[in-house]
């Protein structure tokens, strides 16, 4: 199936798709910020590099894009043009996820995963559901969590 749009406009398009500070990441950041937690950015020297690190709690965040990280999900989509490819670099990119994952546990870091779908479309009460989540985890004892749509 052909592209609906030319090479140099998808091009433009995916180039200004962001890594980091996502609308969602920024939110997420934003109501734990209001609820007292304090966090770091940008940890290069953790595995992953999560997008909210807790270190008083021992605790780390990702904010996963639902397409980018192959969420099982209505998000997820796999595009028409060169399935192949797509299909090979979300496979890799999930595997990088689960190795990241596994050494942050293995370091005694706790992971919590919001999944793009938590929030997308939600409003407000979405996000407050993830953060009422997010803080009963961060609180709490547990290692791992994930906040699916």
């Amino acid at each position: 199936m052909a592209d609906v749009v030319d090479k140099a406009t998808r091009s433009r398009m995916m180039a200004g798709i962001r890594g980091k500070d996502t609308k969602i990441e920024v939110a997420v950041r934003k109501a734990l910020h209001a609820r007292g937690f304090r966090y770091r950015t940008d940890v290069r020297s953790l595995p992953g590099r999560p997008d909210i690190v807790l270190a008083r709690w021992n605790a780390v965040v990702f904010v996963h894009g639902c397409f980018w990280h192959a969420h099982d999900c209505g998000l997820c989509r796999i595009p028409a043009t060169r399935p192949d490819f797509w299909r090979s670099k979300l496979d890799a990119n999930v595997a990088r996820d689960r190795k990241n994952t596994e050494a942050l546990l293995r370091s005694s870091w706790r992971v919590a995963i919001v999944w793009e779908c938590a929030l997308r479309g939600r409003g407000v009460e979405g996000l407050t559901r993830v953060a009422d989540r997010l803080e009963d985890w961060i609180r709490g004892d547990g290692n791992m969590i994930e906040i699916r749509g």
